[in-house]
């Protein structure tokens, strides 16, 4: 592994940065998995090697949990007191906004939450509330966190294998990894066997009234003609649809409820029903199976078969409880603790998957990491940092009522890690020449990478002056506010007076060069960069616009991946470092 990875040490340091983490958050005890999510979220060029630097996690983990918590705190504080400061600070911020306790935990050995997708898209915002909320809890308990896929509709909510890769891969990136998979098209004939005994014992019948005939009933409360037949004759058509004798469309199993319920969705609700998969094949199993379970049956007897005790779910699922209470009981099983919170909206942003899919098809988006999107693809390629995303759940937590958020929420979160993590540079859009007249020397100006912290290196700039005069470039937008005679501070450089604004060009003298001298008279900022000293530079914006202009050379130092500050422009992520440097930008 060693010959593959060449920063082996410096990525053991993370692992053991991570693993302390971890570790004080957890009462001492640190856990292999979410130290490797949140190590390849740091380092997706990791992935490549996931199977090597898993053993080295494991190690690393071990070594962690041998020391006492003490050492542990003292370890951090000594090598990372950055982390340490910060992991405080989200202590008191959570702290405030504690999660609830779970119900009813000691009815159970231990507690087993679920995140139960259905791969037909990738993940976005409205998905973090069910993952993080089901895995903080399944962590608080000491429990397990189960990721399930629901792929059992091949007709209208087709799922894919690509997706379910990129789900798995955005639950690493938060941080999320579950302790157990499923996949529902690998359990067909588990619901099979429950479905023939709820036929045999009277609970369940096969109609094979026409669909609108059936549904009018439905709503007036009356049973159809096939509700009363005995379980003989619903066994024998159970075995026809299996048999592949009923098209599409010609037979439903159907749970028997009360058909006075007063919400008609109750009544008699559809448990499985015929697919053409040859027309509809799905892209597991292929037309191995006609017959497929609709969600509140496939759903209701996994939660029970896979232990699950607190199923945290948005509130739209109230109804899906009701019915699968009735499977339950049937079955002579106990419903687990439900939590339901309220709709999750972000301003500006769409969260139907279907709108995602079909503008991603028809190419109105460029991706599924397009930065438009609310995706996680989108939200990591932007310079959204899981923890950010984290933080704010936590803050909102299992609260019934419905939240719009604005983006300004997450950006905050986000601020607060990003900001001691990113390194300064200078980054200027739409280019006006700086001409400068009076300087009488060549100026070297050293600027450290981040202001809190000289130790990470500085930039370089130099001034050349020619017969006294220097050309540097400053922001149009700057430009634009320059007005002749006033003072202006060129940031870590010297000050100047403006004599005029000529359009593509600014024309001043040197005035000073300490920065007290600005400050006396309250001159304005501004960043610049020296002519002929920089690279062409593009910034993808959240609408997907593109802001042209020129960085400093010294972003070579960067790599792609890393979040920067853009100073008086932003945050944002640097895509690619080549010819031209490509980045997207975060937020303020």
């Amino acid at each position: 592994m060693g010959a593959q990875i060449r920063d082996l040490e410096a990525i053991k340091d993370i692992i053991r940065r991570l693993a302390l983490l971890n570790a004080i958050s957890y009462g001492g005890k640190a856990q292999s998995k979410p130290v490797m999510g949140k190590l390849l979220g740091e380092r997706p060029d990791l992935r490549a090697f996931a199977k090597e630097i898993a053993s080295l996690v494991d190690k690393v983990v071990q070594e962690v949990n041998s020391m006492s918590l003490e050492e542990q705190m003292n370890t951090l504080k000594t090598l990372w007191p950055e982390a340490l400061a910060m992991t405080k600070e989200k202590g008191k911020v959570e702290g405030e906004r504690a999660l609830p306790p779970l119900p009813n935990v000691e009815k159970y050995g231990r507690v087993v939450t679920r995140f139960a997708p259905n791969p037909d898209c990738v993940l976005h915002l409205g998905s973090a509330r069910a993952i993080i909320l089901s895995h903080e809890y399944a962590r608080m308990y000491n429990g397990r966190f189960i990721l399930r896929f629901e792929d059992t509709d091949p007709r209208l909510k087709k799922s894919s294998l690509q997706f379910m890769d990129l789900i798995r891969e955005d639950m690493e990136w938060l941080g999320c990894v579950p302790d157990e998979e499923y996949i529902q098209s690998d359990r067909i004939e588990i619901y099979y066997e429950y479905a023939e005994r709820l036929i045999k014992d009277g609970y369940a019948y096969i109609c094979t009234c026409k669909p609108e005939e059936s549904r009018a009933k439905i709503m007036f409360g009356e049973p159809c003609p096939c509700r009363e037949l005995p379980p003989e004759e619903n066994l024998r058509r159970w075995e026809a649809m299996l048999s592949g004798l009923y098209a599409e469309g010609e037979a439903v199993m159907r749970i028997k409820t009360d058909l006075k319920h007063p919400n008609p969705a109750i009544r008699d609700w559809p448990a499985f029903r015929v697919i053409d998969t040859k027309k509809y094949p799905h892209p597991r199993v292929g037309s191995k199976y006609r017959v497929w379970p609709l969600y509140n049956f496939a759903c209701g007897i996994d939660d029970h078969l896979m232990g699950i005790t607190h199923i945290i779910r948005g509130k739209e699922h109230l109804t899906n409880q009701e019915r699968q209470k009735y499977l339950y009981r049937y079955l002579g099983w106990e419903y687990p603790e439900a939590i339901h919170y309220g709709r999750l909206k972000i301003e500006g942003a769409s969260l139907s998957k279907s709108k995602i899919v079909r503008g991603v098809r028809e190419g109105l988006y460029t991706g599924w990491d397009d930065p438009r999107l609310a995706t996680f693809l989108a939200l990591k390629r932007r310079g959204i940092r899981p923890e950010a995303i984290r933080r704010l759940i936590l803050d909102i937590g299992p609260r019934p009522a419905d939240i719009t958020l604005s983006w300004d929420n997450l950006y905050a979160h986000n601020r607060k890690i990003v900001d001691p993590i990113a390194d300064r540079f200078f980054f200027i859009w739409d280019p006006v020449k700086l001409i400068v007249d009076g300087v009488e020397r060549p100026i070297t100006v050293n600027i450290p990478l981040h202001p809190d912290h000289p130790e990470r290196g500085k930039r370089t700039f130099n001034i050349r002056p020619v017969n006294g005069v220097a050309t540097l470039l400053i922001s149009g937008r700057d430009a634009e506010r320059l007005q002749p005679g006033t003072i202006v501070r060129l940031m870590e450089l010297f000050n100047i007076t403006v004599r005029g604004v000529y359009g593509d060009s600014v024309r001043a003298s040197f005035h000073s060069e300490p920065y007290i001298e600005a400050k006396k008279v309250g001159a304005q900022l501004i960043h610049w960069l020296p002519e002929g000293e920089c690279l062409e530079c593009n910034v993808i914006m959240p609408d997907n616009s593109i802001i042209n202009g020129l960085v400093e050379k010294s972003i070579r130092m960067a790599h792609p991946d890393k979040i920067v500050q853009f100073e008086r422009f932003g945050f944002a992520r640097i895509d690619s470092l080549g010819e031209k440097i490509v980045a997207y930008f975060a937020h303020k």
